[in-house]
């Protein structure tokens, strides 16, 4: 059992009997990534320039397009670095059971007749790594739950218990979540008004106790994404919408850690950012409350072996380490299950039980950071082989 009492309080150092508790983080690169967007070039509102120049305001890294079953902004020659901001081109796979999005595969990925594992299967035999898309959908429930469904369906991932039916799941999706929370006209407008706030309260509880569950016993990679469409109309060159992209920008991230700079190149750039989803090395991140550059979270075994965020290791005594940029409110949690709380900017927390173990770090209450865990079993999942099989 963990025990909660060696972690890092109010900014005084900790120690254990195993290891002594200064060490230095893992020298890694910050990429604070936009994910799950649409363009016009399928249903989107923005062409992908104004996409850009809007991840580009918000101080974005990288954008990661997805637009519905095409990749004709990649053979478009949109794919590569733009003023600072790197864009990849991915593709929502958009059967009715619910969507797939696909990363780094080498072309479209066809979903007629195929089921959800087969279709998480050609994403890999294509090259690519596959995030179930809001896989925890229910369908809208405002007003008259029966009605709003059908005006919402469902479109959930059926294979999330299914071997090889995903290599990791969209954990927050926050337009989605957000409209199918809603129950009535009033709190649709005010998340519109002041969205900011209502994210503070972080992804949906079921969501994580549903990928705390998988998480448990495999690797499970999280990303958050938008689900960004910018719905509205275009008046005067210019596309009005309550959910502008330089809005929702600011709100969510899948913060990578890479073991590269970007800038290297179209094809190095994309090589480092796949490896990192793959590796679940990422932070879900509100940049709205604080940049996350810098937040660190890693383990190092009896070993000495240094387990990286996202990574695994073996059952047995391990001291897990976060290192953070700002004080904050931290939860350390076993399985779903808090083990740990403290305030400040680091943590050292000995650890040894099988399972996973992740961190949720608030500002002023407000919803910052989410780590993707450390695991101590031994299972793999398809994502954990991407980086060997496809990377090189």
């Amino acid at each position: 059992m963990p025990h909660a009492g060696n972690g890092r309080e109010s900014g005084s150092p900790a120690r254990t009997g195993m290891i002594c508790a200064v060490s230095e983080g893992p020298h890694l690169h910050d990429v604070s990534a936009v994910v799950h967007v649409h363009s016009t070039y399928s249903d989107g509102s923005a062409t992908v320039p104004e996409l850009l120049e809007a991840a580009a305001d918000a101080g974005a890294d990288a954008l990661l397009l997805s637009d519905h079953d095409t990749l004709a902004a990649r053979r478009d020659g949109w794919e590569g670095g733009h003023g600072g901001v790197f864009l990849h081109v991915g593709e929502e796979v958009s059967p009715k059971g619910g969507h797939y999005l696909a990363f780094g595969a080498r072309g479209e990925i066809a979903h007629a007749g195929r089921g959800p594992a087969e279709i998480a299967a050609a994403v890999r035999a294509a090259g690519g790594i596959g995030f179930a898309a809001h896989p925890f959908s229910r369908g809208g429930r405002m007003l008259v739950p029966a009605i709003a469904a059908r005006i919402t369906p469902p479109h959930g991932w059926p294979a999330l218990q299914k071997p090889g039916g995903l290599d990791g799941l969209e954990l927050w999706s926050l337009t989605t979540d957000a409209a199918e929370g809603w129950r009535t006209p009033a709190e649709a407008l005010r998340w519109l008004r002041d969205p900011e706030r209502a994210v503070a309260a972080g992804p949906p509880a079921r969501h994580l106790r549903a990928w705390d569950r998988l998480s448990s016993s495999r690797r499970v990679p999280a990303i958050g994404g938008l689900d960004g469409h910018q719905p509205g109309v275009r008046l005067r060159g210019r596309v009005r919408s309550p959910l502008s992209h330089r809005r929702t920008f600011g709100l969510l991230r899948t913060h990578l850690l890479c073991e590269r700079p970007l800038g290297a190149g179209t094809a190095a750039d994309r090589r480092t950012i796949l490896a990192a989803l793959a590796d679940g090395a990422a932070w879900l991140s509100c940049p709205c409350v604080a940049p996350a550059e810098g937040a660190r979270m890693w383990a190092e075994t009896e070993a000495g072996e240094r387990v990286p965020l996202g990574g695994r290791a073996a059952p047995g005594r391990a001291l897990l380490r976060v290192d953070l940029p700002h004080p904050a409110q931290v939860r350390v949690l076993h399985d779903g299950r808090e083990i740990h709380r403290s305030e400040g900017e680091r943590i050292a927390l000995e650890i040894a039980a099988a399972g996973a173990y992740r961190v949720e770090a608030r500002i002023a209450g407000r919803l910052w950071l989410l780590s993707n865990p450390v695991h101590l079993h031994p299972s793999v999942s398809p994502a954990a082989d991407f980086r060997h099989t496809r990377l090189g």
